[in-house]
Formats: C-alpha cells, structure tokens, sequence
C-alpha cells in the first residue's frame, strides 16, 4: 500500500556536499522519468527520493514517445534540475544533435543557465552497452561546445580518466546493464574509478535495491542516478524514499569510516576488571 503522506529523506549536514560543473546539491540520488505507469506516481516517487537532479530523454519527448507525451511540463522545473539525455543514440553524430536539443528544451522549459546533458551511445540494443570510443568523441566535441557532460560509461578506469582529462564534469560508470537489477558487479573496477577520479563518479545502472545503493555509496561514490529500480517497484513511492534514505545512510556511513576486515574476533567488552570464580 503506497505511503499517501508525504515522504522525502531527510537533509543531512554533509561537510562536502556534492559539486557538479560549479553546482551545489544537496541530494546525492538522481532518478529518471522512464517506466513509470503515470506522471502522478512519477512526481510522488520522484518527491519522495529527495531526488533533485530528473533525468529526461531527450528524443523521446521530442517525438511524443509512448509515456513521454507531456513529460517536459510534468515536473516542476523549478525545484528540480533538469539533466537532458542522449538516450536511444548509436552514435557520436546522433548525441551531439540530441544534446544540443536537450540544451534548447532546458531553456524553453525555463532553465536558461543548464548546459548539463547525460551522454549517452548505446549501438548495443540487447545489453544496452556505451561504446567507449563514440562516448569519448562526442565528449570532447560537446565540451568544446559549453556542455557540461556527464558520460554513461562501462566501469573501465582508464577512460573515465580520458573523459576527466576531456573535461567532463563527472563520470558514470555502470554497476550493472541497464535496469538489470544486478546491482553492483563491477566493484574492483568502480573503486579504482572512485580513488583515481578528481570530478564527481556517480554510479549509474543496474541498482535493484536499497542495499546496493548504499553500497555504492559507502564504496566513495559521489552520487547515485536510479530510475527502473524505483519507477518498476511494487511501490515506487515507498521504493523512492528507501532509495533516497540509502543512499543518505551510505554517504554518512563512507564520511564515518568503517573499522577494518579482520580474521579473528575482537571482543566488544573489555578483558581486565571481569569477574573470576
């Protein structure tokens, strides 16, 4: 049964909140637009995940795909950021055009400052995979142009560091294939991503449940980007504002600091003033 009161995580002070391309949020959790039954139950879901930067596919709207008929004037673009996406390209050509529409949609829509795009290249419609090479040159291409990208990629160290060094303002490696509910398979991967990056790495793709949101957060990451996972969910309400906690709780738990893996026992009460018979 959906929660009818209104859910939202709440603010937690954090000493470094997140920054991309010189923009302060507080929420580290970004959701997507797609797969929800209506636009009620989006804008609830979306509400209750303290969620506020909403991805929105760009050609989708722009062609009055099934469920994307009206997206643009569904959501208050006021309260939320808008982060425009390359969705359905297959090619470099194709997401430097959608980006460049995305840019325009965002100023129409009342954003006249957001040059953000999500980048997406996906030529693989079966495992839905970013090309590496046509994600690399469409970055360079739309940093060039004032974009601010944050590229979808596979967990593969050396070019998140490519796309860094491109300008990128973040890097989003995979956890696992889109809306798989996987969860987190690339681990050793995402933590070199995390250690050797200097701009913010949010975990994009393949997050099932709040468990594997928190530990993507605990491993570093910087943010989260979850859409199936809360939009598919039984209730995605509900599933919206466990997301938004899990990822608060991971954050807080990264900040705090785990003790060390050991491979013995350490007793939780001290040994000395105990009683002897």
């Amino acid at each position: 049964m959906s929660a009818e009161a209104p859910l939202s995580p709440a603010a937690t002070p954090d000493p470094k909140p997140l920054i991309i391309a010189g923009r302060e949020f507080r929420s580290r959790l970004m959701t997507g637009t797609g797969k929800y039954a209506n636009f009620d139950l989006m804008r609830r879901s979306i509400a209750a995940s303290g969620s506020e930067i909403v991805t929105v596919a760009v050609r989708r709207v722009q062609t009055n795909a099934p469920g994307h008929e009206g997206l643009g004037e569904a959501l208050d673009w006021k309260t939320l950021w808008m982060l425009p996406n390359t969705a359905g390209c297959k090619t470099a050509e194709e997401a430097i055009r959608v980006a460049r529409l995305g840019r325009e949609m965002a100023k129409l829509l009342g954003q006249e400052d957001n040059n953000f795009v999500k980048l997406e290249v996906i030529p693989d419609a079966k495992y839905l995979l970013p090309d590496p090479i046509g994600t690399l040159q469409a970055a360079e291409q739309l940093v060039k142009e004032g974009f601010a990208v944050l590229p979808y990629i596979n967990a593969d160290p050396l070019l998140a560091k490519r796309l860094e060094e491109a300008g990128c303002a973040t890097v989003m490696p995979l956890g696992s294939p889109i809306g798989s509910g996987q969860g987190i398979r690339n681990a050793a991967n995402i933590q070199i991503i995390i250690e050797n990056a200097s701009v913010p790495v949010v975990v994009d793709a393949g997050i099932g449940t709040p468990s594997e949101a928190a530990q993507a957060m605990e491993m570093g990451a910087d943010a989260l980007l979850i859409n199936t996972a809360i939009a598919q969910a039984q209730d995605p309400v509900l599933m919206g504002y466990a997301m938004g906690l899990a990822t608060q709780a991971g954050r807080i738990a990264y900040l705090s600091g785990r003790i060390p893996v050991k491979g013995y026992a350490s007793a939780s009460s001290p040994l000395t003033g105990t009683v002897t018979g």
